[in-house]
């Protein structure tokens, strides 16, 4: 009698806990709820499990219920709990220091939230602890020296958090350890020679911190690594030659975004069952190793960025053909080198699956072969800055999936092919800087999806097609400048409801400006400067408030300056010069500072304060026994000064 009693009181006072959890707690109306009834079991609670021989909550497991508010204290209450899974919710707040109580916990999942405040030191305290995952809140301070006491730890993830300072040697200490994930953080120093001994180690994660210095060649020889991932820090030197030995399970190497010298280890091509290798975004040189023939698990290759060259047996065709047996490959990178030719027909023959393609800033001549279009899974084709000739095959209409294209800054002439108007989930497209001519094809009504249009530095001409003015979708950038485009601009720009940034500039439009332009009331940048417009500056453009740039110069618009154009407080930039405007200039908001208005080259505008203003003097003068009043009126205009004299 007296057992049950105590059994009695105990699942009680686990009841309690939760009770007063849950009362700190409240859940978002779109997820899917759940109640805790005082009068039955809490063993019978959504998300509540109890231990089978003492009846005592051992988990509680409410990852994705929507919760929202903190964590009370009296989760501490709750002795015999072994797993807490909070993970994917908005709960804020500090982590009570009431749940270092909770010293038979092997499981700690608060991952996903909205969590602040320190990781307390007292976390040493949970000994049995298995999974530390504190992922993705706004967690502060440094990482406690502490946490090496926690030997029995597996999984120590406390990326994307606010934590600063070193990385404690003393995680070296853990030596069950298979995942170390510090990514997204702001820590700094170097990384601790010691975490070489964590032999067990699975996964470095390091990324997106200020980390400097070289790599100890100890973290080289964790031979269990299965992912290296110290990408976008500030970390130098060259990689060991024989890396791909020491790490013979390596299946992600991920250094990108550092200034990491040397060359490609050729040795990384034996690991035949890697899947990514990403060393973009530093100082490496040579030529491209050989062997990826070898490596047919492989989805990722990012090497952009770099200063690779050739090698005396290499070509591009050398290097697709390479390619042949990774037929998983989705994602290939090799822009922003030092590589040069032609680009081969055999580019059609690269993996099926591959998504991305990245190939622009190289050297890059000849055309673009119609066998582009075999890539039937690309999502995006970027091929800018190089030195591309002839037209652009019609055959890129065939990438019904493709989502961005950037063919820039090369030479390519001819018109712009009708059959863009398939590429219906297209989303960004730039053309710009070419020789392309004709009009914007019709087809272009079709883009639906589209977010971002740069057709600029061409020579393009026409009118522009009511179609692109009629696609709600595009929110942010317009850019038609610097082509040879005429007639007037569409009342339809008013569709244009979403649009950041619409350069028109350096055309020939002409007409007036449509009052409609009201309605891009997303409109930040907006210049139309270098046409033929003319009639006067609509009274409506005030009201888009948003507006931080605006030029109207070297155009004919006469008529005056809508005063409500000084009350547009975001406008940082305004040139209005090289018109015919006349009038009195506004002298407030952006009008007061002339080194951000721009009004000259408007003969009849009145920019300066004095131009308001008549002044009439008079003075007696005697000669003899004449006295003579001098009257002299001087007028401040538009048109200069007057002098009036009167006598």
């Amino acid at each position: 009698m007296c057992s049950h009693q105590t059994a009695s009181f105990s699942i009680n006072t686990d009841r309690e806990a939760l009770l007063s959890f849950k009362s700190q707690i409240s859940q978002n109306p779109q997820s899917l709820s759940f109640s805790w009834d005082r009068n039955t079991s809490p063993c019978n609670w959504t998300g509540v499990t109890c231990n089978t021989r003492n009846r005592r909550v051992a988990s509680i497991n409410l990852s994705g219920h929507g919760l929202t508010g903190s964590i009370s204290p009296s989760i501490g209450n709750l002795s015999f709990l072994t797993s807490l899974q909070l993970q994917n919710n908005q709960i804020r707040g500090p982590i009570p220091k009431e749940i270092t109580n909770l010293y038979r916990l092997r499981v700690l999942n608060l991952s996903s939230n909205s969590l602040e405040g320190f990781l307390t030191s007292n976390l040493s305290k949970l000994i049995e602890l298995r999974i530390l995952d504190l992922t993705s809140n706004m967690i502060t301070g440094i990482v406690p020296n502490q946490l090496g006491d926690l030997k029995n730890l597996t999984i120590l993830n406390l990326g994307k958090n606010l934590l600063h300072g070193p990385i404690p040697p003393s995680l070296s200490n853990i030596s069950s350890l298979t995942v170390l994930s510090l990514g997204t953080n702001s820590l700094s120093g170097l990384v601790p020679y010691e975490l070489g001994r964590l032999q067990r180690l699975q996964v470095l994660d390091l990324t997106i911190n200020n980390l400097s210095g070289t790599i100890p060649p100890s973290i080289y020889n964790v031979s269990s690594l299965e992912s290296l991932v110290i990408a976008s820090n500030n970390f130098w030197g060259r990689f060991p030659s024989n890396i791909g030995y020491t790490l013979p399970k390596l299946l992600v190497f991920n250094v990108c975004f550092n200034k990491f010298s040397g060359e490609i280890p050729a040795s990384l091509y034996n690991l035949t069952n890697i899947k990514v290798i990403r060393a973009a975004h530093n100082l490496l040189e040579g030529t491209i190793p050989p062997g990826l023939g070898n490596l047919p698990f492989l989805e990722m290759y990012n090497i952009g960025f770099n200063k690779l060259v050739w090698g005396r047996d290499q070509n591009l065709d050398s290097f697709i053909k390479s390619l042949s047996n990774s037929s998983k490959l989705n994602f290939l990178a090799f822009d922003g080198n030092l590589l040069e030719g032609v680009i081969p027909v055999s580019i059609g023959n690269l993996s099926k699956n591959i998504s991305k393609l990245f190939m622009g800033g190289n050297r890059f001549t000849g055309k673009i072969p119609s066998s582009i279009g075999d890539l039937t899974g690309l999502t995006l084709f970027n091929i800018t800055d190089n030195s591309l000739t002839g037209e652009i095959p019609q055959e890129i209409g065939k990438l019904k999936g493709l989502q961005v294209l950037e063919l820039a800054r090369n030479r390519l002439s001819g018109r712009i092919p009708e059959s863009f108007g398939d590429l219906g989930a297209l989303n960004e497209i730039n053309l710009s800087h070419n020789i392309l001519e004709g009009g914007i094809p019709p087809s272009f009504i079709n883009f639906k999806n589209m977010l971002s249009m740069d057709l600029s530095n061409n020579m393009l001409n026409g009118s522009i097609p009511n179609g692109v003015l009629s696609l709600p979708s595009l929110s942010a950038v317009l850019n038609l400048s610097k082509n040879l485009f005429s007639g007037p601009i569409p009342q339809d720009i008013s569709r244009l409801e979403s649009l950041v940034s619409l350069d028109l500039s350096s055309n020939n439009f002409s007409g007036h400006i449509p009052s409609s332009i009201k309605d891009c009331q997303s409109l930040e940048k907006l210049n139309m400067a270098s046409n033929n417009l003319d009639g006067p500056i609509p009274d409506a453009l005030a009201e888009v408030k948003g507006l931080e740039f605006l030029d109207l110069s070297s155009n004919q618009l006469s008529g005056v300056i809508p005063p409500k154009l000084q009350e547009l407080q975001a406008m940082k930039f305004l040139n209005l010069s090289f018109n015919n405007l006349g009038g009195w200039a506004p002298s407030s908001g952006i009008f007061k500072d002339h080194s951000k208005a721009y009004m000259e080259g408007n003969p009849k505008l009145c920019i300066h304060a004095t131009c308001r203003k008549t002044r009439t003097h008079f003075k007696i003068l005697k000669k003899g026994q004449k006295v003579y009043h001098i009257y002299s009126i001087i007028k401040f205009t538009p048109q200069g000064t007057i002098y009036e004299c009167l006598i």
